[in-house]
């Protein structure tokens, strides 16, 4: 974005990007396999995600015969007025539900 000029076809520009808030961490472990896994699913209640959960546990099942999902309505939707309670909940929640993994959707 131009700010000024100073006349001589020269502009001073700003970084259209913040800085940076947060120290970068590693990336969780990925899982060698979905087999014998338990997946949570989170949805925002936007857009199709019955119909994406539906598909998806479809095709993993017939790659992951053994895994299982919980599903989405067991979470309530992370685009609501407690979504900021729900969200800081998750890791205790997922203890007590055995998770491995989650797929989260929303609608773009």
């Amino acid at each position: 974005m131009a700010t000024r000029s100073s006349g001589n076809g020269h502009y001073d520009v700003v970084w259209p990007s913040g800085a940076r808030q947060q120290k970068m961490r590693p990336l969780a472990k990925r899982l060698e396999t979905l087999q014998g896994k338990t997946i949570a699913q989170l949805w925002d209640y936007l857009f199709a995600g019955d119909q994406v959960f539906a598909a998806l546990e479809e095709k993993l099942r017939a790659q992951y015969p053994h895994v299982k999902f919980i599903s989405w309505r067991e979470f309530g939707s992370t685009h609501a007025v407690n979504e900021k309670e729900l969200l800081a909940a998750l890791p205790q929640r997922f203890r007590e539900l055995g998770v491995d993994a989650a797929i989260s959707s929303m609608a773009c």
